[in-house]
């Protein structure tokens, strides 16, 4: 019997362990999830148990899922819903966790691309200050080099700005 209770116990604690998608992963299906539906369906299922209080990381990644999946929906009513529902949640995840450099990225590179018409661009230069600014103190390779990647192609900013990232 104990036996038996070790093997159950071992397959539950395999298969909790397996739905926990590291950071990492996380990041590069959200990379691709930009251009590929499926992926970007894939990446707001891994991540359906997390919200902003349990792991705002990962909910502030679905979040940002979720608003994409705006460009794969036809309806325009769905489209404003689906972004507004991803935008609400990012949200909760900023002002939960609002010195996490990671979601602010999110949330400017979400503000960066957004059409204007859609209003939702009153943090960029906040956050663009203060990703700028923190950015000396991330210690995750993977994250220093996705934001400076992203942050050097941006029109959002200065030419001297650019070149601080180089040095």
């Amino acid at each position: 019997m104990r036996f038996l209770l070790l093997i159950i116990t071992s397959f539950i604690f395999a298969n909790s362990s397996a739905n926990n998608p590291s950071i990492e992963e996380v990041r590069n299906l959200f990379q691709k999830a930009a251009k590929d539906e499926v992926l970007c369906k894939k990446l707001i299922v891994n991540l359906q148990v997390y919200n902003e209080n349990n792991n705002t990381s990962l909910a502030a990644y679905k979040a940002c899922g979720i608003m994409m999946m705006a460009k794969y929906v036809v309806s325009p009513i769905n489209k404003l819903s689906k972004f507004n529902e991803g935008k609400n949640l990012l949200e909760k995840c900023i002002e939960k966790d609002n010195r996490n450099v990671e979601i602010r990225f999110l949330r400017f590179t979400v503000q960066s691309n957004a059409p204007k018409f859609l209003g939702y661009s009153s943090s960029m230069l906040l956050d663009k200050n203060f990703i700028l600014n923190a950015l000396p103190s991330i210690n995750d390779k993977q994250l220093k080099n996705i934001v400076i990647s992203f942050l050097k192609s941006s029109s959002y900013l200065t030419n001297t700005e650019k070149q601080k990232l180089i040095s």
